[in-house]
């Protein structure tokens, strides 16, 4: 075995975004750590998404990446119930034999010992496998500190509130504006079913990690990052961590989109996208498209195919002159568009830091996980947003949101205050700031 050279075992949580996020994460340690082995494991289904051929397995932008297949958990010729907690729950019982197995060949592959488990804060147990080879543990958190504290505070909340209410957390640094009720329901739930356990314990259990990386930055979560420094070893806020900067390059722009936003009016456009995981249900499809064709508002809509079908009969041709409907953007860069006036979204932590790295306003309708959290903060602590119609998409509901933001001074002083962030966050990841600090910190980890 190579004794000198580190190896680092990047671990990921193969549902959602949080894929994306680890392996975006290690691909931004792998350029800045090239003398750093780094072995990426995820399911085979996760990284067939991930990666457009076989030959991109070997990481593209960095050749110190190798990428591996675990077991997903999941018996042979199965049938889903379509519950969408089935998948992840048959991964969690597989979870960590299939990653120690997977790290047994990644070591005779490379013929270097681990010296160091970075995965996505969810899969708390692979801090055992860090453990047991005596090595370093740096979990990530890919959404906020908002919803680290949630989880890290579960046992408290329980003890101090019977359930979700509109009682306010003043008793956790950071939350006090936060109701319970506005918590991700795992919070309530039952802990004894495998997602919501595997939250429980994973903020249980990350106190004793080396560090615990976060997808945010300081000063957006500013006391409750005070408040976790205090618990935790190292927490270490590198976000935003989906920053991609604006290029005049469309060789990512399938569908047109940027040259679609250049001939429309500055701060015209309202840009609808709810991200990979969440849909509406038909009727508020159809609700929201009702409130877009009688607004008169551009729009540019993220909108997988088959979803295509609950719009309302001939939306799309009588609305072809002022938008455009598409299954994929380039969101970054879209948001980030003069054009762009405001997102209609999920409010899921990605997108939402997106949107603040572009300046966007956000109209907002969460669904599930942390999405009302993230939302509490948008509408009435950060004031960048606001939600729709109480949670559901109704024709005048959306026609009243678009007015707010586009029109009304409200919506100024929203745009007034997302500037502020943006550049709070532009500052954070510059050259002297404190993501930036905070990577540095961790490339030294991952490289001792």
């Amino acid at each position: 075995m190579a004794e000198n050279h580190a190896h680092v075992a990047s671990i990921a949580f193969p549902f959602g975004s949080h894929a994306a996020q680890i392996l975006n994460i290690t691909r931004r340690l792998a350029r800045a750590a090239p003398d750093v082995t780094f072995s990426f494991f995820n399911t085979a289904k996760s990284n067939s998404s991930l990666f457009e051929s076989s030959n991109a397995r070997d990481d593209e932008d960095s050749c110190n990446i190798k990428v591996y297949n675990v077991d997903d958990g999941v018996p042979d010729n199965h049938v889903f119930s379509g519950n969408p907690l089935e998948e992840i729950d048959f991964f969690i019982k597989a979870t960590p034999s299939n990653f120690k197995k997977a790290i047994e060949k990644a070591v005779s592959d490379t013929k270097k010992k681990i010296t160091c488990v970075t995965n996505d804060a969810f899969l708390w147990m692979t801090g055992d496998i860090a453990e047991e080879l005596g090595v370093p543990w740096v979990p990530v958190w890919a959404p906020g500190a908002s919803s680290l504290s949630s989880h890290f505070y579960t046992d408290l909340i329980r003890q101090s509130i019977e359930g979700p209410n509109d009682e306010a957390l003043s008793f956790i640094p950071g939350m006090s504006s936060v109701r319970s009720c506005d918590l991700p329901q795992e919070i309530f739930g039952n802990l004894e079913s495998l997602f919501a356990g595997i939250l429980h314990m994973a903020g249980l259990k990350l106190p004793s990690a080396t560090a615990v990386v976060v997808n945010s930055f300081e000063e957006l979560e500013c006391s409750i990052f005070e408040d976790l420094k205090s618990k935790l070893k190292l927490c270490l806020a590198v976000g935003p961590l989906t920053v991609v900067s604006p290029s005049s390059s469309n060789a990512e722009d399938a569908y047109g989109c940027l040259l679609w936003l250049d001939r429309q009016k500055p701060a015209s456009v309202a840009y609808v996208s709810f991200g990979t995981s969440a849909t509406p249900p038909p009727h508020e499809l159809a609700a929201l498209a009702e409130g877009l064709e009688a607004s008169g508002v551009p729009f540019l809509w993220s909108l997988k195919e088959f979803a295509k079908v609950n719009l309302p009969e001939g939306f799309l041709e009588r609305t072809s002159a002022r938008g455009k409907v598409v299954p994929w953007t380039p969101q970054s860069k879209v948001l980030n568009h003069a054009a762009v006036a405001l997102i209609v979204t999920h409010c899921g932590w990605n997108t939402v830091l997106e949107s603040i790295m572009g300046g966007v306003p956000i109209i907002y309708r969460p669904f599930f996980g942390d999405h009302m959290l993230i939302g509490r903060f948008v509408s009435n602590i950060w004031e960048i947003g606001i939600n729709a119609g109480n949670g559901v998409f109704t024709k005048q509901g959306t026609m009243d949101a678009l007015e707010i933001i586009l029109c009304k001074e409200e919506g100024g002083e929203m745009r007034q205050k997302i500037e502020i962030l943006k550049e709070q966050a532009r500052h954070a990841v510059g050259p002297a700031g404190s993501t930036t600090r905070n990577f540095h910190t961790l490339v030294n980890i991952v490289r001792s």
